[in-house]
C-alpha cells in the first residue's frame, strides 16, 4: 500500500463529517497543513491544546485530527505572542498539519452521538433532532434512444444520478415521440412542416437541487434537440439519517442511579464524575444523548418522551426548570420523566475518537493507502480537582445559602 497526501485524508473525512451540515456559527475543516504532503501518522483528539501538540511531535504524528476547533471566533493574528499562535507555529514547524470536525461530526452517521450511544447499548436509534435530507429534483429528460447514454454521462458530470454510494443512477424507457417542426426551426431530427416520430428514451435522475442550473445547462449542452423537451420535478423534504443527537432504548430498564453507573463506566474519568437529577430508583428504558453542551435541546428531549438525557455542561436554571416542568406536566408527582444525567464535556466526546480511528483506517484502506493512527488518551478535560462539601446546617442559626 501506499502512504497518503493530507488531500486524500482530507477528502476522506470530508466525506465522512461534510463541512456544510455543521452549524453555520462553527468552523471545521483543514486548518492548517499543506495538502501535498505526506501523512504517515495520524493522532486524533478531543481539544487542540499544547498537551495535544506536544504529544502529537513527540510521536511524530503528520496530522491531528480534533473535535473541538482551535480557530472558532475570528483572529486577526496567528503570532506566536499569542497561545494559539504560538501552537500553531509549534506544529507548523513541526510539519504537523490540523483538522477539526466539530458539529459535523457530532451529527454524522458514526459521529459524537452514534458512539456515545452505541457505548451505551441503545438499540434503534434515532436522531434528537433530523437534519432534513438534502432537497433534491427529479429531472425527466426526452432524447432519442440512440443519444440517451450519452446524455445521462453528462446529466452525472454535472452533479445528478448520486445517490449514497451509487453514481450514474437513471432510470430509462422507450416510446414514440412525435413534433411538427415550424419553417423558423432548426431541426436535428425531421423537416420543417413534416411531422416527425422518433423513438425517444425517458431518462429520469435526481440531484441535489442546489445543482438545478447546472444539472439543466448541461442536458442543453448534450442534448441533440434545438428545443429538449424535459421537466424538473421538486420532490419532497424528508428528514435524513443524521441530526443532533440520538434517541434509543436500553435492552434492558435499569434504574437511573444504574445507569448513571454504566455511564460512568464507558467514560473517561473526569473530577466532575457523573451526575443526575431524579429518584436512584426511577425506571430508564428510553434514552436520549447529546455528546457536549445539550441543555438547549430540552424542548426536543421532552417531545422524544425519553425517560433520561444523557450530555454535558447543564447550568443550574434550565435542569431545575426541566425537572419542575416535568412534575408539574405528572400533576404534582413527585417524580416524572425526562431524568437527567450530566457528564464532562471532554468525558461526552471523547469516544467519537475510537469510531473515527477506525472509520479513517478504513477508509483509506479501501482506497489503496495506509498510516498509523492513534487516539490520544490525555484528559484534556480543564478541571484538575474537587473537594466534597462539607455538611452544614440550614437552621437558622447555620450559615447557608
Amino acid at each position: 500500500m501506499s502512504h497518503a497526501t493530507l488531500a486524500d485524508v482530507v477528502r476522506l473525512l470530508d466525506r465522512r463529517y461534510p463541512p456544510a451540515t455543521a452549524e453555520s456559527w462553527d468552523r471545521v475543516g483543514l486548518v492548517a497543513g499543506d495538502p501535498d504532503q505526506p501523512v504517515r501518522r495520524v493522532l486524533l483528539a478531543v481539544d487542540p491544546v499544547a498537551a495535544v501538540a506536544d504529544e502529537a511531535i513527540a510521536w511524530g504524528a503528520d496530522l491531528v485530527v480534533v473535535h473541538h476547533p482551535l480557530l472558532l471566533r475570528g483572529v486577526h493574528s496567528v503570532a506566536a505572542t499569542t497561545a494559539k499562535g504560538a501552537l500553531l507555529h509549534r506544529l507548523t514547524r513541526a510539519g504537523v498539519a490540523l483538522y477539526t470536525a466539530h458539529t459535523n461530526a457530532d451529527a454524522a452517521v458514526g459521529g459524537v452521538a452514534d458512539e456515545l450511544a452505541r457505548l451505551l447499548g441503545l438499540r434503534d436509534t434515532r436522531p434528537l433532532v433530523p437534519a432534513p435530507a438534502e432537497a433534491l429534483d427529479k429531472h425527466v429528460v426526452f432524447v432519442p434512444a440512440a443519444d440517451a447514454e450519452r446524455l445521462v454521462d453528462a446529466l452525472a458530470a454535472a452533479g445528478a444520478g448520486a445517490l449514497g454510494e451509487y453514481r450514474r443512477c437513471a432510470w430509462t424507457a422507450t416510446g414514440e415521440g412525435t413534433f411538427t417542426p415550424t419553417e423558423d426551426a432548426s431541426p436535428a431530427i425531421g423537416r420543417a412542416g413534416e411531422a416527425a416520430r422518433v423513438v425517444e428514451a425517458r431518462v429520469e435522475m435526481v440531484a441535489p437541487r442546489r445543482l438545478r442550473a447546472a444539472v439543466v445547462a448541461a442536458m442543453r449542452a448534450a442534448h441533440p434537440y434545438e428545443e429538449p423537451a424535459f421537466d424538473v420535478l421538486e420532490l419532497a423534504r424528508w428528514d435524513g439519517p443524521t441530526g443532533t443527537g440520538r434517541v434509543g432504548h436500553l435492552a434492558e430498564p435499569l434504574t437511573l442511579h444504574a445507569f448513571a453507573e454504566r455511564v460512568a463506566e464507558v467514560l473517561p474519568e473526569t473530577v466532575q464524575g457523573i451526575r443526575y437529577a431524579g429518584p436512584a430508583d426511577a425506571t430508564v428504558r428510553t434514552v436520549a444523548v447529546v455528546g457536549g453542551s445539550g441543555d438547549s435541546l430540552f424542548d426536543a428531549v421532552r417531545a422524544c418522551a425519553a425517560d433520561v438525557y444523557l450530555t454535558a455542561d447543564l447550568r443550574h436554571h434550565p435542569a431545575s426548570e426541566l425537572r419542575e416542568q416535568a412534575e408539574f406536566a405528572a400533576r404534582g408527582a413527585a417524580a416524572s420523566p425526562p431524568y437527567l444525567v450530566d457528564a464532562a464535556h471532554f468525558a461526552s466526546e471523547w469516544p467519537w475518537l475510537a469510531g473515527a480511528e477506525r472509520d479513517l483506517r478504513a477508509d483509506l484502506a479501501a482506497h489503496g493507502t495506509t498510516v498509523e493512527t492513534r487516539v490520544s488518551t490525555l484528559r484534556t478535560d480543564p478541571w484538575t480537582g474537587r473537594v466534597p462539601g462539607v455538611p452544614r446546617s440550614t437552621g437558622s442559626e447555620g450559615h447557608h445559602p
